[in-house]
């Protein structure tokens, strides 16, 4: 069985990685804020390298760092990485975030995380896939003190969350100094309720421009405000 995922302009091999390519993701590679243009990019807990790989399709920043504490996704991602058109612009460490962050110096103008993030803990039986999906690996917390020692001063961090983690996640990483700058709320259709909130951060306090974003009409029929998001990576948009 083919165990890649083929995009417009690179593939992804996943068939090594706990979690496969999915359209949160997605919709975080093609939704994160490219403006002030910047130079230095991080993925937090990069899986098989998706969104890393859909920053350097989009911008042109030299520096595209992701880190993978799972040895298994941290070897497939180095695959895709060097597979791809950027394998001079993009490198995996294999660490944790805290490893990761008091061996760095230099700080990043974007950062961008799709974290585990179920609480529960209960096992699937796959514990790679335990460990990607649950909160545990890498608590809140922790994401965002990590965040904050790595960031640049006007940098713009950003992630994808389930809408019931978001006032929880503002309000942690508001007592750390980073302030949301724009929510996109995302359900799946106009009548299902919303499902994953994508959040931009910054340390600048400006209050957030807010928005909706519906995915589907109905079943593998797509909105044109989700073409329009991931036209430019999807081969059948």
């Amino acid at each position: 069985m083919d165990a890649s995922f083929r995009f417009k302009q690179f593939t992804i091999r996943n068939d090594a990685t706990a979690m496969k390519v999915g359209t949160d993701g997605v919709l975080l590679g093609a939704w994160a804020t490219l403006d002030g243009n910047p130079k230095s990019i991080l993925d937090i807990g990069a899986g098989s390298g998706l969104i890393a790989l859909m920053l350097a399709q989009r911008s042109q920043a030299a520096i595209i760092d992701a880190v993978e504490i799972d040895g298994l996704a941290f070897e497939q991602c180095v695959e895709n990485f060097e597979a791809s058109p950027w394998p001079d612009r993009l490198f995996c460490y294999h660490c944790s975030l805290e490893e990761f962050a008091l061996e760095n110096d230099e700080p990043y103008d974007l950062i961008l995380s799709n974290p585990p993030f179920y609480n529960e803990n209960v096992s699937s039986g796959d514990p790679a896939r335990d460990t990607a999906r649950q909160q545990a690996s890498l608590p809140f917390f922790s994401l965002v003190q990590g965040v904050c020692q790595l960031l640049g001063p006007k940098g713009r961090f950003c992630l994808i969350l389930p809408f019931r983690e978001e006032e929880s996640f503002i309000s942690l990483a508001g007592r750390s100094g980073l302030h949301p700058n724009r929510i996109t709320r995302v359900k799946g259709t106009a009548e299902t309720p919303v499902k994953r909130s994508l959040i931009e951060f910054s340390f600048g306090e400006k209050g957030p421009v807010e928005d909706l974003l519906t995915l589907e009409v109905r079943r593998n029929e797509y909105t044109e405000a989700y073409r329009d998001l991931t036209r430019d990576f999807y081969l059948k948009m």
